[in-house]
């Protein structure tokens, strides 16, 4: 498993590596994150029966550029672990194209929290990025704040997942 992560991760990181906004056609850039609420996030953590990670990142945010392609790694060397991309504080076509150049290969929902509250009602802070794991019960495992590295998304990751 870890073999198939560090792969697919070098794949990521040199596929954002030779990519720009301004090399994506407006075709390539999807449709903004789905606007949501904390009950609806809630309700799919009580609800998914698997296990489940919030990537909470903003496209004005520089860590979280340097994460993504670790995040995007990470959603397909986990398949039984659903991802979900929060996006706070951001403009929605920003957003769209943040997730075109960094997130295009990823397997993971992408909503948005305009205010930002979300994570915070959660038990994070404010700050991008965090990154909470939560176990296929509901049951919140971790919180990491700030930039997430390799060695650390992997153990969180292979904690639920189990």
């Amino acid at each position: 498993m870890r073999r198939t992560f560090i792969i697919a991760l070098v794949i990521a990181v040199i596929t954002a590596a030779c990519s720009s906004t301004s090399d994506i056609a407006p075709e390539d850039v999807p449709p903004p994150p789905t606007p949501t609420t904390f009950e609806e996030v809630t309700a799919l953590i009580e609800t998914s029966g698997r296990p489940l990670m919030i990537n909470v990142w903003a496209s004005w945010c520089g860590p979280c550029r340097s994460e993504a392609p670790l995040i995007a790694a990470g959603s397909l060397a986990h398949p039984d672990v659903d991802f979900i991309g929060l996006d706070v504080r951001d403009n929605p076509s920003d957003a769209s194209r943040f997730i075109a150049e960094f997130l295009s290969d990823a397997d993971m929902t992408h909503l948005a929290d305009k205010p930002g509250n979300i994570p915070v009602q959660l038990g994070a802070t404010k700050g991008v990025p965090v990154t909470l794991f939560y176990r296929s019960n509901g049951e919140q495992a971790a919180v990491h704040l700030g930039i997430i590295d390799e060695p650390t998304l992997a153990r969180l990751l292979d904690e639920i997942d189990r």
